[in-house]
This record gives C-alpha cells, structure tokens and sequence, in this order.
C-alpha cells in the first residue's frame, strides 16, 4: 500500500467526477474496498472513496429495480425486490465479511471472470448508468460495458437497472460447496419466451452465450480445471438450466 499517496472521500458525485478527471495523477475509485485491498500498485495513485456520495438506494416499479451503485451486495442478497434468483448469487459473492463491504458498483467494474452475480444481470438484462463529467449521464448495456471496460474511462457507475419479471435458474460446479465456482450457468426465460444464457469461468468476465451451442467456447485453464473441463462443464451445465426451464437442449 505504499503506492498510495493520496485520499478523498467526496460528498457527490460530481466532485468525485472532478477529482477523477484532474488528468495530471492517476486516481483510483474505491467502492467497498474489497478489490482494491488485494492490488499492489505498480505506481503511486490517489483513492478517491465513493462512500460518502450516497447512491445506496433500491428503486422498483412493476417490471425493473434500479439499484444504486453503492448498495451493498449483502443487502441485495435480502431484499425481496430483487429477483430470487439474484438474491442467491449475491450470496455466492463472497463470506458475510465480503458481502456487506462489497458493492454492485464495484462488481461490475470489477467484472470478475468467476462472478455468478454479473452473469445473473446479464441474463436479466441489465443496462448501467455512467456519469460523465459537466453532468453528462450514459445508459449503456451491461454486455457491452463488459465487452469494452474503457467506457469506465474517467466515468462512474451510478446504478444498475435490470428486468424483475421471468424466471431465473443457476447450476455450478466448484472444488467444495463453499469454494467459488469453477464454472456457473445462469439462464433466464423472459416472459415472451426468449432464453438468455450466461456464463462464468470461460473468458475474462461473466459472458452471454447462445443457448443452442457452447461448443465454441475458448475458456482460459488453470489449475482448478483444464480448458476441455470448463468447455465440457459449460455445456453440462448449461444443458441443466435450460431443461429446468422447461426447453429441450
């Protein structure tokens, strides 16, 4: 930690916006804490904290929650507006001491390839709201910020809406029931019929695959399993949830 040189903890989101975009120091955004706990810096940065900028609201209507980017992911896991089935990936996030630190904000610009909760808003839809500097505000797709992190650049994640209705299953296979998964398939059936299929552990984040074939996946191996074991598990799995709702593979 001795490459950190500086700290803020900003009031809103503007002023944090002003601190990050002074272009003449690299700064870094801090959520929860959880991510930037584990990082050694390969030079000096200044923290700039979210913490005091609020954004830890839950908001629903009758098809879509918007869940502010600094709700923590413990408080996901309980609340009965979100989907079920995101309530148990929330879960599967991390211990309690991870979940009530760790923030949906930071999820997803984390994006971590093994995060069973990013791959749940994939498949119910989730679209994330940046704001820009001079009070310029972006609603873009999950999938696509995923595809392409710089669109984070000198921006910050504010809220995170997603679809409510339809149903939402999950399969995954880990070394214990405990450990975090090596492979998880999550898939949701909207209510005009259309399957959505995510996965994690088979490429640098959680990704949208076609439901009718994952025989084309190229997942990264390590020691926790082989590149043909993760594609064997992704097709198993995901066969799995798509016959638990109701469709034939």
């Amino acid at each position: 930690m001795e490459t950190i040189v500086g700290y803020h903890r900003p009031e809103s989101v503007e002023e944090a916006l002003a601190l990050l975009n002074r272009g003449n120091l690299r700064s870094v955004v801090l959520a929860g804490g959880t991510w930037i706990n584990t990082v050694e810096f390969p030079q000096p940065v200044e923290i700039i904290d979210l913490q005091g900028i609020g954004l830890g609201e839950i908001r629903t209507d009758e098809t879509f929650v918007e869940i502010g980017a600094m709700v923590r992911l413990a408080q996901v896991a309980r609340d009965t507006a979100i989907p079920q089935i995101l309530q148990e990936l929330a879960r599967r996030e991390g211990p309690n001491t991870v979940r009530n630190m760790a923030t949906v904000g930071g999820a997803i610009a984390a994006a971590h390839p093994e995060s069973e909760f990013v791959a749940g808003c994939l498949v119910y839809q989730g679209r994330v709201i940046l704001s820009r500097p001079g009070g310029v505000t972006e609603t873009v797709g999950l999938v696509d910020l995923l595809d392409d992190h710089s669109m984070l650049d000198g921006s910050i994640i504010t809220t995170l809406r997603i679809e409510t209705d339809g149903l939402g299953v999950a399969e995954r296979t880990g070394r214990t029931p405990s450990d975090s998964s090596i492979v998880t398939a999550v898939a949701r059936r909207a209510p005009d019929g259309r399957i959505d299929l995510a996965l994690t552990g088979v490429a640098s984040t959680p990704i949208l695959v076609p439901v009718s074939d994952t025989r084309g996946l190229d997942p990264p191996g390590d020691f926790r399993g082989s590149r043909e074991y993760r594609r064997h598990l992704a097709g198993t799995l995901s066969a799995r949830v798509i016959e638990q709702l109701g469709v034939r593979p």
